[in-house]
């Protein structure tokens, strides 16, 4: 069971959203990790069997939501704040993109990652509850910025994810004082762009929020997807969105 000091967030029902700092709690978080990416989406991670670690994992924070009537972790999202970045030495995003541009943003920019949430919970109160848990977090900081990516499949050969980006493309592309460039590019231009796509759940909901694509995707070889850029500025939120963010992005609520 975890500790009675455990800060609570926010909750909704069984469920409760917490910063974990039980060990049992961290590791159930990465155990869910590895059972939706390796699991359910066929990625190939390094580490141990059952688990999904990198060298990330202890500076970030966890943001975890748990089932108080099973102490189960069902809901993760991963935080690697800029004090800790500057510790490990870098974002897990400068693995895969060039960020020279946004440089003088990152004593002000968190990165989230790992998103990832129980198949038996996916009914939206758990993303809602994630979001409601980073937006109270943000309101204790000055941090200003999210940024993250988001995964796109390319098992049916990378169409849907460069239909994907060309739309984006015209619609949700960031200036180019802030543009990334992925250090493996999704050969765009190759492929067939005119597919009718819809962007993902989690990646409409960042969009409708306000979030801006930073550039093209990098090609992730062990997860097969496609990374698409996001970030976004909190001073930015387009108005209309501002209390849902604080409450929980409805608009996420699935994934």
């Amino acid at each position: 069971m975890a500790g009675r000091n455990d800060a609570v967030l926010a909750q909704a029902g069984p469920l409760e959203v917490l910063v974990a700092r039980e060990r049992t709690d961290i590791e159930r978080a990465l155990r869910l990790r590895y059972r939706v990416f390796a699991g359910e989406l066929g990625a190939a991670l390094d580490g141990a069997p059952g688990i999904d670690r990198d060298v990330f994992d202890p500076y970030c924070e966890h943001l975890i939501v748990r089932d108080r009537e099973t102490s189960e972790v069902v809901g993760t999202y991963r935080l690697l704040l800029p004090e800790r970045a500057a510790e490990v030495g870098c974002l897990y995003s400068d693995g895969e993109f060039l960020l020279a541009r946004l440089e003088s943003l990152r004593p002000r920019m968190v990165e989230l990652g790992r998103s990832c949430v129980d198949v038996d919970y996916r009914s939206g109160a758990v993303i809602m509850l994630l979001w409601s848990g980073l937006g109270t977090l943000l309101a204790q900081t000055r941090l200003r910025y999210l940024i993250g990516c988001v995964s796109v499949s390319i098992r049916d050969g990378g169409e849907f994810a460069a239909s994907l980006y060309s739309r984006l493309a015209r619609t949700h592309l960031a200036d180019e004082s802030m543009r990334v460039w992925p250090r493996r590019r999704l050969q765009i231009e190759r492929l067939d762009r005119r597919l009718d796509v819809v962007p993902p759940p989690l990646m409409k909901g960042y969009l409708r929020a306000g979030a801006r694509l930073l550039g093209e995707p990098h090609v992730d070889a062990s997860f097969a997807c496609a990374d698409f850029p996001l970030m976004l500025g909190l001073d930015d939120l387009q108005s209309r969105y501002q209390r849902r963010f604080a409450a929980g992005l409805a608009g996420s609520a699935s994934q």
